[in-house]
């Protein structure tokens, strides 16, 4: 840092208000010390930076140990939004599927001196073991239940699932069919809760939901019964991945999409718009929740206490050619 402020012609304050986005600093002055950090190509002594001020800007973030587009994509987000606020992240994943496993991955954190943790926190026992986290402790949960007692972001599943519901209606079906993710998780929930009320409120045959457990084969599995039956003729399926499992069902049995059916999924995976047709499907925002989860765990940091927030980002559908109404766009 001593290297830069000679080279800047500025005090070793300045600089470290630079690298540290203080707003008392003069553009001009900043863009002067920018420039000589690039020159020397000068990285932030974090370790030393811990020591004088007690503050290790390294983050923790608890997640599943799984490889599905959503949990994966939070973690992106999170990681995302972390850098460009000059924060590492720490990652602990589950060692196994219970309420002992979180309060053993956010130890691991503690230990290794996060300020603050996020929680990638979609499944119903995850949620339940944030009641044993000390109120002390900055913590966000992603994806939680809206009603536990940490500050939560989440995604609109619900309103979500209503939309993909509402446009399979609206191409004129009778009523929509789905293939649910499994009743454990949250999200799962919230699309089937979304898929019922809509169908509900206007009034049209609730058919029963075949469940599945996020994979493409439990998609093909639901899909080969739906396609022996001739009476189905829209689907809406919880992700993307079963959506792909459907497709390859009906396409064995004959049936076209969307000729004889329409089919809408969820999450606008990168691959959805290469299937065979494209797929209409609910896009999920995650850069927008790592942001919003990241201000909220600074603003506890900052502040030494939990605000008790709930942010909710929404949706948008994305319509292609495996709706009638896609393919007529």
């Amino acid at each position: 840092m001593t290297d830069v402020a000679r080279l800047a012609g500025v005090s070793h304050q300045t600089v470290s208000r630079v690298v540290n986005k203080h707003p008392g600093v003069k553009s001009t002055t900043r863009m002067r010390v920018l420039a000589a950090i690039d020159e020397l190509g000068y990285r932030r002594n974090n370790a030393a930076r811990a020591l004088a001020t007690g503050r290790t800007s390294t983050l923790g973030v608890v997640t599943l140990n799984s490889t599905l587009y959503g949990p994966a994509s939070m973690l992106y987000g999170i990681e995302q939004a972390a850098l460009e606020s000059q924060y590492s992240i720490s990652v602990a994943s589950l060692k196994s599927a219970d309420r002992a496993a979180v309060g053993q991955a956010i130890g691991r954190l503690v230990d290794q001196g996060v300020e603050g943790i996020v929680v990638i926190a979609p499944l119903v026992f995850v949620v339940e073991a944030l009641s044993d986290v000390p109120t002390d402790l900055p913590l966000v949960a992603v994806e939680g239940d809206v009603d536990a007692d940490v500050d939560v972001v989440t995604v609109d599943q619900t309103a979500g699932a209503q939309s993909a519901t509402e446009h399979l209606l609206g191409c004129g079906y009778e009523t929509v069919w789905h293939v649910a993710g499994p009743a454990d998780w949250l999200e799962a929930r919230q699309r089937l809760a979304g898929w019922r009320s809509t169908l509900e409120a206007r009034g049209v045959e609730v058919p029963p939901p075949l469940v599945g457990d996020w994979s493409p084969h439990s998609g093909y599995e639901a899909g080969r019964l739906l396609a022996r039956m001739p009476e189905v003729k829209a689907i809406f399926a919880a992700n993307d991945s079963m959506a792909l499992g459907v497709l390859r069902a009906f396409h064995e049995h004959g049936r076209a999409v969307p000729d004889d059916v329409s089919l809408v999924g969820f999450d606008d995976i990168p691959e959805a718009a290469y299937f065979a047709p494209p797929l209409t499907t609910v896009r999920q925002d995650f850069g927008e929740v790592g942001r919003r989860s990241l201000a909220l765990l600074l603003d506890q940091i900052d502040s030494g206490a939990r605000a008790g927030k709930r942010l909710v980002v929404g949706t948008h559908l994305v319509t292609r050619q495996s709706t009638i109404a896609g393919r007529a766009r």
